[in-house]
């Protein structure tokens, strides 16, 4: 690991952000967009709508006054714009805190002094990453490629408000709102979803590094997942990536039921296809510790199920084969207490999971999912049978 790096990370704060650099983040802070140790959620939601959605509104009534009504309902613009511009936005800060309390915590009680520099080593490399040029400039590149290239496939889907003219056999042509939401509204969106993912990535790749480090780990924590189920927090932050691109994706299936004669349950099989790669992405990184802590276990029990043998030999001894005229002293024996406790640390470890990861986390990931798919449910489903579906998986 470059020394440069690890000095760097020295005269860091010691709560180091994955979130808070690249040039996107700078750019922000020129524009006073974001002032330093502050997000300004309400500046920039205003800033992203206002470049997003408002010229949108504009353009339409200047150039197709008939068709506001069309763009001021049509739910995909909504949904990408007005609905998952700002989640992604305040995703940033979910991340941001849960990857800072995370890092913090390892580095208080899971690495050891000698590991540390490796540790930070790895911190530097990382910011390194997160404040290069380059990642930035692929993901608006990518996004500026798969735009153009989905562009003709778009355009037939396309509301009124975006299309001029009847369509001829030249094709549909685009109205002034329907380029600028295809060359600025899309890219804002797409773009933000692209860095949240870029971000994603950062933390998986330190999650990758941080499982190749010897850590302390207590196979009897209390936490049943060796003392790092404090990791598990970190899933919770990709819920608003997913919510995001589910909004979108479900705005785009619930126009097609409405206005194209689709059925709801062809959207089945890709809905579950979207469920599983979204759980496999937030629940991804933390796959790198089963290696680590399955055999912890199986040495655990082995190790304190042959101490527990000793234990209950000793108790037996001394309490079942000689304890006449020791009754008395029974209650109060420190037998009692040590072998109490240590049948606790041993169902501890036979309860461990190899995942550091609980129920609640998992759900709501899911639920991020499920949840912006409502109004695409709702056209032919009723509310009640949904709810009830959905108390029932949670069950």
């Amino acid at each position: 690991m470059n020394n440069t790096l690890v000095e760097n990370v020295a005269v860091l704060d010691p709560e180091v952000s994955l979130i808070r650099g690249g040039p996107f983040y700078r750019a922000q802070l020129k524009t006073r967009l974001i002032l330093p140790h502050q997000w300004n959620l309400g500046r920039r939601l205003i800033v992203a709508v206002a470049m997003g959605w408002i010229p949108l509104v504009l353009l339409t009534a200047l150039f197709q006054p008939g068709a506001v009504v069309a763009l001021l309902t049509d739910y995909r613009v909504a949904s990408r714009i007005l609905i998952a511009v700002p989640v992604l936005l305040l995703g940033q800060i979910l991340m941001e805190s849960k990857f800072r309390m995370i890092v913090s915590q390892v580095r208080e009680d899971l690495i050891a002094p000698p590991d540390l520099s490796r540790f930070d080593g790895t911190v530097g490399w990382l910011i390194h990453l997160r404040d290069s040029m380059l990642p930035e400039l692929a993901i608006a590149a990518l996004v500026c490629l798969h735009i153009a290239l989905s562009f003709s496939g778009k355009v037939g889907l396309a509301g009124p408000w975006a299309m001029e003219g009847a369509q001829t056999a030249l094709g549909t042509h685009l109205s002034p709102a329907g380029w600028y939401y295809t060359v600025v509204s899309q890219l804002i969106y797409q773009f933000l979803v692209g860095l949240c993912l870029w971000k994603w990535v950062l933390w998986t790749l330190l999650v990758f590094k941080l499982s190749r480090i010897k850590l302390q780990l207590l196979v009897s924590h209390p936490d049943k997942h060796a003392g790092i189920g404090f990791l598990g927090m970190s899933t919770v932050a990709f819920a608003p990536v997913a919510f995001a691109v589910a909004a979108a994706v479900g705005a785009t299936w619930r126009h097609e039921i409405l206005y194209m004669g689709a059925d709801l349950m062809s959207f089945k099989l890709p809905a579950i296809l979207l469920l599983v790669l979204v759980l496999v992405i937030a629940v991804g990184p933390l796959l790198f510790f089963v290696p680590k802590l399955a055999p912890l276990r199986r040495k655990g029990i082995l190790q304190y199920g042959s101490l527990a043998h000793l234990h209950s030999e000793e108790f037996y001894e001394k309490w079942i084969l000689h304890r006449r005229d020791h009754e008395a002293e029974l209650l109060s024996a420190p037998e009692i207490s040590s072998l109490s406790d240590l049948a606790s640390s041993f169902q501890h470890i036979e309860e461990m999971k190899p995942l550091p990861l609980d129920k609640g986390s998992l759900v709501a990931v899911a639920l991020a999912v499920v949840i912006p798919m409502l109004p695409a449910i709702l056209v032919q489903i009723p509310l009640k049978v949904v709810l009830k579906s959905l108390l029932a998986a949670m069950k």
